[in-house]
């Protein structure tokens, strides 16, 4: 996977932050974005980046996987973000 310019990833994560705030994107897709801006491929991303299977990572991508509280913790590290409640969509 190309590296991203500096500029490209702020961008990239700029509208990851949008997307997700407009809850315009499932676990899996959100999951996936952060680790394309990333620019590393699911194993390197799992297990380099986030300490976790590359398995488990690739299930939760398609939206297959049931991860758990520790799991989506560490898969936001990275991004700064934390797993909490926000309000829903009405």
């Amino acid at each position: 996977m190309a590296k991203r310019s500096q500029e490209d990833s702020a961008r990239a994560k700029r509208e990851l932050i949008e997307a997700i705030e407009n809850h315009e994107l499932s676990l899996g897709e959100a999951v996936r974005r952060m680790r394309k801006i990333s620019g590393m491929n699911q194993k390197s991303y799992a297990e380099r980046i986030i300490g976790i299977s590359p398995r488990i990572l690739a299930e939760i991508e398609r939206g297959e996987g049931n991860p758990t509280l520790e799991t989506l913790n560490k898969i936001g590290r990275p991004f700064g973000y934390a797993v909490g409640f926000v309000p829903g969509r009405q």
